[in-house]
C-alpha cells in the first residue's frame, strides 16, 4: 500500500475541489463525467467531410497556437461527389474513400469518437461518458432524413435503398441494379427542396440511364420528382436525356408511400407505380445533433447562420457549415461547405485574436456526369453585400463534352471539383473544364498565422483537403495529362 503523505494529501484534496468547482459551473448539470479542459485556447469541429475537415485544417494554418480537436466517428471518408458513377460502374467506391492521417500532419488532434450532445451555454460537447470543452465550435452535421414522411420507409430501409450518403448502401444499390432483369423497371425518386446536392438526382438519373441503355436496353428508368422541374442544370439534364429514350420523367410526382412487399410507391396523386428496383431519395434535414443541439430555425429542418461567419444565430460561439445550413443562395453542395470550412477557419482565427472578421464570399463549382466520359458544369459567384451572401453571376457549359487535354478547374475554391487525373474504368472518363486556365480566381484569404490564399485545385485522388495519407511519387498519364506529386496532392 502507498505511503500517504502530506504532498500527496494537499494533490487530492485539490483535485477534488477543482472537480466540485467545476460540476457547480451553468450547463455542467447537464453533462456529468470527465471534463478535458485546456489552457490553450481550443477550437472543437464535429464531423469530418467537406466542411469539418476543411475547417479544421484551416484553423491550424491561420494560427498554430490555437488547438483543434476533430470528432468524427469514421476512420474512413467516402465522397458523396463522384458516388453516382459507381452506380453505372465507372468508379469504384474504394476510388472515393480516404483517410484522415494527413490532417495530424497540421497540428489536428483527430478522435474517432462521436459527439452526442452540445451544451452551448457551458461551451461543451459530450463524447462518451465524458465532455469536451472548447472557445468555438464548429458543427458540420451533414443531413439526416425524414423517413417517417414516407409511410413504409422505415420498416423497408434494408430493402429500399437511399444511397445519398456514399457507402454501403451505394454498394447495394448498384448490386440491385446489376441484378435487375432485362425488361425492369427502376424507379428513382426525388424529394422536394431542399436536399443535399440540387444535381445530384439527376446525375444519377444520367448514370442509371447510361447502364440500362449499355446493358440491359429493355428495361426502363421512370424519375418520380417532388419539384416541377429539374432544379439545376434544368436545360443542360434535358439535352443530355435526349439520348435516353428509357427515361420516363414525372415532375410534380411527389412519394408519399412505399410498399416493399408489392414492390411498389405511391404518390401524392395516388398513383402507383411498380417497381424492380426503387432507389428513394427521402426528404432531409440537418443532422440529428444540429436538432438536439437547438440550432436549427423555426421549420426544424435547417440551421440559420450569419454570412460572414457561419455562427449560429440561435447560439453564439457555434458555427455551423455544409449541407445543414440555411438562408444562403448557395446550394447544398461539396464545394460550398469546403468553402464555407475556409471561410470560417478565417473568422474563428480573426474572432480569437480579436480582430474583426474579414467578409469572404463562396464560390461554387458543380460538375455532372452525363453518362460514361461526359460532363456538364455550372458556376456560380457571389459578393458580400450589406453583411450578406449575394449570387451575382451564374456560368454554365454549353453542352455536355469529353475531356479537354488536361483537367482544369472551374473555381479555385471549389477544391473537390477537378476529378482523379486517372483514367476510369476501361480507359475512359474524363471531365470538361470551363475553358478557364488555372488562376487565383477566389479572394485571397489572410488569416493570422499563415493562410495566404485558396490552395490551388487538384486531384480528388489524394483528397485536396490534405487529410488523407502520405502518397508515395506517382506519376499518372492519360489524355496527354501528366502529374506528379507525392504526399497529400494539396500540399
Amino acid at each position: 500500500m502507498t505511503r500517504m503523505t502530506r504532498r500527496r494529501f494537499l494533490q487530492l484534496s485539490s483535485t477534488s475541489a477543482g472537480a466540485l468547482a467545476v460540476s457547480a459551473l451553468p450547463g455542467c448539470a447537464l453533462f456529468r463525467g470527465k471534463t478535458d479542459a485546456t489552457s490553450q485556447r481550443r477550437v472543437v469541429v464535429v464531423g469530418g467531410g467537406w466542411g469539418g475537415a476543411t475547417a479544421a485544417k484551416y484553423v491550424r494554418l491561420g494560427d498554430p497556437s490555437i488547438e483543434v480537436v476533430l470528432l468524427e466517428p469514421n476512420k474512413r471518408f467516402v465522397s458523396c461527389p463522384l458516388s453516382n458513377l459507381v452506380l453505372s460502374g465507372a468508379r469504384g467506391l474504394g476510388e472515393l474513400s480516404f483517410g484522415y492521417g494527413g490532417l495530424g500532419d497540421y497540428g489536428v488532434k483527430v478522435r474517432h469518437e462521436m459527439a452526442t450532445a452540445i451544451d452551448p451555454a457551458a461551451r461543451q460537447v459530450r463524447i462518451g461518458e465524458g465532455t469536451l470543452g472548447y472557445d468555438r465550435l464548429i458543427v458540420a452535421p451533414g443531413v439526416d432524413f425524414e423517413i417517417e414522411q414516407v409511410e413504409g420507409l422505415a420498416a423497408a430501409q434494408d430493402k429500399v435503398m437511399h444511397a445519398w450518403k456514399a457507402g454501403p448502401q451505394t454498394v447495394e444499390l448498384a448490386k440491385q441494379l446489376r441484378a435487375m432483369p432485362d425488361g425492369g423497371v427502376f424507379v428513382l425518386t426525388i424529394p422536394p427542396v431542399a436536399y443535399r446536392c440540387p444535381p445530384g438526382p439527376y446525375e444519377r438519373a444520367c448514370q442509371v440511364a447510361w447502364y440500362l441503355k449499355t446493358h440491359k436496353p429493355r428495361a426502363k428508368l421512370i424519375v418520380l420528382d417532388a419539384n416541377q422541374n429539374i432544379v439545376s442544370k434544368a436545360a443542360l439534364f434535358r439535352a443530355a436525356w435526349q439520348a435516353y429514350p428509357n427515361i420516363d420523367y414525372r415532375a410534380s410526382h411527389k412519394v408519399v408511400k412505399v410498399d416493399a412487399t408489392t414492390r411498389e410507391v405511391t404518390t401524392d396523386f395516388g398513383d402507383k407505380v411498380r417497381y424492380d428496383v426503387v432507389n428513394l431519395i427521402p426528404p432531409q434535414r440537418a443532422g440529428t445533433i444540429a436538432l438536439q443541439a437547438d440550432l436549427v430555425g423555426a421549420d426544424r429542418r435547417w440551421c440559420e447562420v450569419d454570412h460572414v461567419t457561419y455562427e449560429s444565430i440561435k447560439h453564439r460561439g457555434v458555427h455551423v457549415i455544409g449541407d445543414a445550413t440555411i438562408g444562403l443562395p448557395v446550394p447544398k453542395s461539396g464545394t460550398i461547405a469546403n468553402a464555407m470550412g475556409k471561410i470560417c477557419a478565417n473568422a474563428i482565427v480573426h474572432l480569437l485574436n480579436g480582430r474583426p472578421a474579414p467578409e469572404v464570399p463562396p464560390v461554387n463549382t458543380c460538375y455532372s456526369w452525363v453518362n460514361d466520359r461526359e460532363a456538364i458544369a455550372v458556376v456560380n459567384a457571389y459578393k458580400i453585400d450589406k453583411g450578406k451572401v449575394v449570387q451575382v453571376e451564374q456560368k454554365l457549359t454549353a453542352g455536355q463534352s469529353v475531356a479537354c487535354q488536361r483537367l482544369r478547374c472551374g473555381s479555385q475554391s471549389s477544391e473537390w471539383a477537378c476529378l482523379p487525373h486517372r483514367r476510369a474504368r476501361g480507359g475512359r472518363g474524363r471531365l470538361i473544364s470551363l475553358g478557364m486556365r488555372r488562376r487565383w480566381c477566389a479572394p485571397r484569404v489572410m488569416g493570422s498565422g499563415g493562410i495566404a490564399g485558396w490552395r490551388r485545385c487538384r486531384s480528388l485522388r489524394g483528397w485536396i483537403l490534405g487529410i488523407s495519407e502520405r502518397r508515395s511519387t506517382t506519376t499518372r498519364r492519360g489524355g496527354g495529362c501528366r502529374r506528379r506529386w507525392s504526399r497529400s496532392p494539396s500540399r
